[in-house]
């Protein structure tokens, strides 16, 4: 039954894969697999390869750019399923630890959302399962294989270096400290590790440490103390997880983590602090910080498997045969609601015509830019112009996407984060007109101080999903001005972060009463947009 459960949920991705069209993000990781650069800005390149490898295969369509999600979720359910059986041998745990991933949305559907975690997911949850056959053998050799996985998750997203602590208490908390401090093995795996993340190293050291620099200014942001993000963390968590499981995974992590630290045992050490110590991290930055929809997604596996490995220890360890029922009833409700309700989720989106949740639908405010890439295509037939320029990231993604290669797309600010990146055509846009496509107000940013560009209004465009307006954009004609590709890093053309700072007090500035005028600036101008 549960080999059927997952054969089905497989499919159920692969439909969602192709039905949906992709998401801002997907297809800003689809424009980097056409790229031959070493790492990127934003992340390191590990997405970039894995939607390239789902091209290969069936090509520049949705479901190639997210086939490798669905591989990547297979993967783990098989790993998942070895550490479980090595721990437990034990039928019934196995089975859990492969459907409660299925119960969860951000895996049962969401793996199909190409994402630098869903790359991360695999290769950080092969790292547990090379450090569980160590300790089930004593072979330092298996070090070598951590090492290995280790490098390839940072490769994927830095936020694998939060599985360190996890690692280290694996290491250092168990009686066989001292036989691993005096072996080369760690040691080895530590160089494996630099070594396979040495894309990322180099990359950065030839542009001024630019990808630690953009992540630091999100690990580093404080905003104050906010209920509301807090409460935004653990909804989120729900959300992730499941309503029901996520209780039932914590309750299982701290009692294998009372059962680890308690008897320096290293499974159950390792387990529980790699999903512990990031939650409460996340948790803390969640008062001054709104923690990212899938920041946390890389360490509920393995909660899973610490569930699933729990269930058996219960009854090893001799607990009361009430709390033993209670505990597989409540993971039996977890999984049978969790796959339910991730079930209803691919009927509303894939077959349902409503729109319940209007502009903060997650995928209804990402949707909708074929109407816009019509619009602009025409633009281009009634105008003769050859290219097309944006301001953000997310549109200049979805108009290459949806474009093709037919036509050059140039995003003509934030520079840094296309660094290496190959030329998209510039003698089809030098001394061409060119047509602006961006999301009101970006066509009145600061930015635009910065260039010479002759601007002739051709209208307006509004991107609507399932009858509910989600963005309205502009189309004005660009003439006198090519873009540059390579401005000097102080420019406001190359740097990331500029435009919404700069607006946001441009804005302030133009709309919020002076304290002179009699009314109430108690906003700030972070506030107001």
């Amino acid at each position: 039954m549960a080999a059927l459960v997952i054969a089905a949920m497989t499919l159920l991705r692969i439909v969602y894969a192709s039905a949906i069209e992709l998401r801002t993000d997907e297809a800003y990781y689809w424009t980097w697999s056409k790229e031959g650069a070493l790492s990127f800005l934003d992340h390191p390149p590990m997405i970039a390869w894995l939607v390239r490898f789902g091209t290969a295969i069936f090509g520049d369509t949705v479901l190639g750019v997210r086939f490798g999600g669905i591989v990547a979720m297979l993967v783990t359910q098989l790993l998942l399923a070895d550490i479980v059986r090595r721990l437990t041998h034990d039928a019934r745990a196995v089975m859990f630890a492969v459907l409660m991933p299925e119960a969860a949305l951000y895996y049962g559907l969401l793996m199909a959302k190409v994402a630098p975690d869903v790359a991360m997911i695999p290769f950080a949850v092969a790292m547990m399962w090379s450090l569980v056959r160590l300790a089930q053998s004593g072979d330092g050799r298996w070090w070598l294989a951590a090492g290995l996985f280790a490098g390839l998750s940072l490769l994927s997203k830095f936020t694998a270096i939060m599985f360190a602590p996890a690692v280290a208490a694996f290491l250092l908390v168990p009686d066989w400290r001292w036989r691993w401090l005096r072996s080369p093995y760690p040691y080895l795996a530590v160089l494996i590790a630099v070594a396979i993340f040495s894309p990322v190293l180099i990359w950065n050291a030839q542009h001024d440490w630019a990808s630690f620099r953009f992540q630091g200014v999100r690990a580093t942001a404080n905003y104050g103390i906010s209920l509301r993000t807090i409460g935004d963390y653990i909804g989120l968590q729900f959300g992730l997880v499941g309503f029901v499981m996520l209780p039932v995974v914590l309750s299982a992590l701290a009692m294998t983590a009372w059962r680890g630290y308690r008897a320096r045992e290293p499974v159950a050490i390792l387990l529980s602090t790699a999903v512990l110590v990031p939650f409460l991290y996340f948790l803390v930055k969640s008062m001054t910080l709104r923690v990212g929809d899938t920041w946390p997604m890389f360490m509920w596996p393995v909660g899973f498997a610490a569930a699933a490995v729990n269930l058996v220890m219960l009854s090893r360890e001799g607990w009361p045969a009430r709390l033993i029922r209670s505990s597989v009833l409540w993971l039996n409700i977890a999984v049978v609601s969790g796959v339910a309700f991730v079930v209803i989720v691919f009927l509303y989106y894939v077959a349902a015509p409503w729109n319940l949740l209007g502009k903060i639908d997650p995928i209804g405010a990402e949707a909708g830019y074929e109407q816009l890439a019509a619009r602009a295509q025409a633009a281009l037939d009634e105008t003769g112009a050859t290219w097309i320029a944006t301001t953000d990231y997310r549109t200049y993604a979805m108009m290459r996407w949806l474009f093709r290669g037919r036509v050059p797309v140039v995003e003509i600010n934030e520079r840094g984060r296309f660094q290496d990146f190959r030329d998209p055509g510039m003698n089809r846009i030098k001394g061409h007109a060119g047509i602006y496509v961006g999301r009101e107000p970006d066509n009145r940013a600061p930015v635009w101080d910065s260039i010479s560009a002759q601007r002739q209004p051709l209208g307006e465009v509004e991107r609507r999903w399932r009858g509910v307006l989600t963005d309205t954009y502009v189309l004005e004609k660009l003439t006198g001005w090519t873009p540059d590709l390579s401005p000097p890093k102080d420019s406001p053309l190359f740097q990331w972060r500029v435009l919404a700072g700069e607006f946001r007090a441009r804005l302030a500035r133009l709309f919020l009463p002076s304290p002179g005028g009699g009314g109430s600036i108690a906003r700030s101008a972070s506030g107001v947009a």
